[in-house]
């Protein structure tokens, strides 16, 4: 009999539980998206519509910590609704001016019931942070200090969050499985360096341990989904997305082998806090998503810069000559090169100070100065989280060693460092980043990571910032023929996945038919030469070190040496136009007063359309087209517009440019 009572009071719980949830629901600016927000049985969800179609069903929120489980037991008291706005300049972004607009809710959960404030019905658990905007739905958790008999709580423990993204069924997958930690190349692995799923289904789990940020999901024939983050500094770790079975993913917090097993996997925090944001792009086509600026819209900038930081194009040997090209003859021949081409900079790469030396070094930052070019400096991150041999060693991972390289570098006038081998991300690793980009910038030196995150709203948290790999980039070229067969596949992926969250340093372009310095033996590059022009366009970082070599200037077709030396690296405007993850793609940037239309295809079947050219041009300007014919030879055309109906054809693994003045 006493269990039969029991059995009947949970069940009354439960129901009068159904019947008091609480929901709130508000909109982007538009309408066009809506957002419901519920704490049925005591767990908070939300869910998230386009034009009245589900896009995220409804999905878990909350956050597992040493001061109380935040997921479940919980009301919702009220949401505070407001539009906010902002309005920033960002010259290292896809748009150099950005407003925005959002509508911002602040969701109050409390624990009911709790000691020190039943009459009042409970004590504030969490504060839900959401903002949508017209593409964009993007949340983060606010903690704040908790009073109990034995004081204020002022620090805590996030173990973990409950934050869950529930995909409509019939949702297929453009996704990168996340490595194990300390396994690839002298165990420097997760670096986020791995090939991309297409059209694939979910219920899946990578290679055992998630999926890297940013995340890609087809919602059938409604739309597209792109889920990432943002705002992640030092305070917190870097996440990935595991999925929890069929369409049900969830954010996962770093692997305990990271950083060879050193460190925790949870973040600690002061109170109170605010979390990184969770970002969900959305829309019917491509377009929002390529043209989104949700990852810096959230931020804003930690310090001040130093200097005015300026940017631009460089050279690079390593990537054609490898590590035998880093010596004092070869480096003040691709200074030659830069300065020939019109170029800012040079990158020397790793060893530089076994094979050229420090003495050597400032002779050789003197020279460029005379030729009006600067240099980057390759590092190794050190520490104790990777076997990488390259030096130099033990001049990034601590404070007083890296000053001392930093103040070296100031007298000398080295513009910029590429930092690499990381390998993780648990919080003393995004420490490392922070701590880097900091001192950094107080010497004037701008930055580049190798083997690395995904750079998350970096580019206006840190105004010293260049761009990040956190790619299958060039270097894979040179290493096998495979990424070389593969290499348009993954540009049409990088355009709509990777490279629309973050700037990417690639270090692509090459004119070379082989990825050798005599040009003739070595990976074969089977990409046209207008493709190498295209993704210097659809390739966005405001620092750009191109993987053309000096032999370049008379093998190589003029009129395509000429658009590199010209091309733009900062834009003032993004236009997503036509393509499919994979398959092919077509953008336009915006420098000044000039569109660049860039297109490439992968697949088989060559790409041919009328593209409508009146968001760009006017009728009767004239452009330059560079296009290939089927057999991927280019060639260079100015065209009078007597139609803003332009056709054009994309063989596999061809391109097509339009570059001319803006209307």
């Amino acid at each position: 009999m006493r269990i039969h009572r029991l059995c009947i009071a949970a069940a009354l719980l439960v129901a009068t539980s159904a019947a008091q949830a609480e929901e709130k629901r508000f909109n982007s600016p538009d309408g066009k998206i809506e957002v419901v927000v519920n704490d049925e049985g005591g767990r908070p969800t939300y869910q998230v519509s386009l034009d009245g179609a589900t896009f995220i069903e409804r999905s878990p929120l909350g956050l597992m910590t040493n001061i109380g489980d935040l997921t479940q037991n919980l009301a919702l008291k009220s949401c505070d609704v407001k539009t906010v706005t902002d309005s920033y300049d960002l010259k290292t972004w896809k748009k150099s001016h950005i407003d925005y607009v959002a509508t911002e809710a602040v969701c109050h959960f409390e624990e009911p019931g709790a000691q020190d404030n039943q009459r009042r019905g409970g004590r504030n658990a969490f504060d839900i942070i959401f903002r949508v905007s017209n593409r964009d739905v993007a949340f983060c958790y606010k903690l704040s200090p908790k009073r109990g008999r034995g004081g204020e709580t002022l620090v805590a423990i996030i173990e973990g969050e409950a934050s869950g993204f529930v995909l409509p069924d019939g949702t297929t997958t453009f996704l990168c499985p996340q490595s194990g930690p300390m396994g690839g190349f002298a165990r420097t692995s997760p670096s986020y360096e791995t090939g991309y799923t297409y059209d694939d289904q979910p219920g899946k789990n990578g290679w055992g341990n998630g999926y890297s940020f940013p995340c890609l999901f087809k919602n059938g024939e409604k739309g597209w989904v792109l889920i990432s983050e943002t705002g992640t500094d030092g305070d917190y770790v870097a996440c990935r997305l595991l999925n929890n079975g069929g369409t049900n993913y969830q954010i996962g917090f770093p692997q305990p082998g990271e950083l060879n097993g050193f460190g925790s996997t949870s973040a600690a925090v002061k109170l109170p806090c605010e979390t990184p944001w969770r970002t969900i792009t959305l829309g019917t086509t491509l377009a929002p998503i390529v043209e989104s600026t949700v990852a810096n819209d959230l931020v804003q900038p930690k310090y001040k810069a130093s200097r005015d930081y300026t940017y631009g194009k460089g050279s690079w040997s390593w990537i054609i000559g490898m590590d035998s090209s880093c010596n004092f003859d070869e480096q003040k021949r691709y200074i030659d090169f830069s300065a020939a081409m019109g170029w800012r900079s040079v990158l020397v790469d790793a060893l530089w100070d076994k094979q050229i030396g420090y003495e050597k070094m400032e002779e050789l930052a003197r020279y460029g100065r005379s030729k009006g070019v600067g240099l980057f400096l390759w590092y190794n991150s050190n520490g104790a989280w990777n076997d990488a041999p390259q030096s130099p060693k033990d001049k990034m991972d601590r404070s007083a060693a890296r000053r001392a390289e930093m103040a070296w570098m100031q007298k000398n006038g080295i513009l910029g460092i590429k930092v690499d081998f990381f390998g993780g991300d648990k919080q003393p690793t995004m420490q490392l980043y922070e701590d880097i980009l900091t001192d950094a910038n107080e010497f004037g030196i701008q930055c580049i990571f190798h083997g690395c995150t995904l750079p998350r709203g970096w580019e206006r948290m840190y105004p010293n910032y260049v761009a990040s790999e956190a790619v299958l980039a060039s270097e894979n070229l040179h290493f096998g023929q495979g990424a070389c067969d593969a290499e348009a596949q993954n540009a049409c992926t990088h355009v709509f996945i990777r490279n629309v969250v973050a700037s990417m340093d690639f270090g692509g372009s090459t004119l070379n038919k082989y990825y050798n310095a005599d040009n003739q033996h070595g990976s074969i590059r089977r990409t046209s030469d207008v493709f190498a022009l295209a993704t210097a366009v659809l390739f966005q970082s405001s620092v750009q070190h191109f993987a053309m070599a000096p032999n370049n200037l008379t093998d190589a077709p003029q009129w395509a040496v000429q658009f590199m030396k010209d091309v733009p690296t900062t834009w003032d405007e993004v236009r997503f136009i036509d393509g499919y993850p994979g398959r092919y793609a077509i953008i336009a940037r915006r420098s000044g007063t000039k569109w660049y239309v860039a297109g490439i295809c992968a697949q088989k079947e060559a790409v041919s359309m009328k593209l409508d050219l009146s968001p760009f041009f006017a009728k009767g300007a004239t452009v330059t087209t560079y296009t290939d014919d089927a057999q991927l030879v280019g060639k260079q055309t100015d065209v009078k517009l007597k139609k803003l109906l332009l056709p054009v054809t994309m063989p596999e693994n061809g391109a097509f440019l339009i570059v001319g003045d803006a209307i």
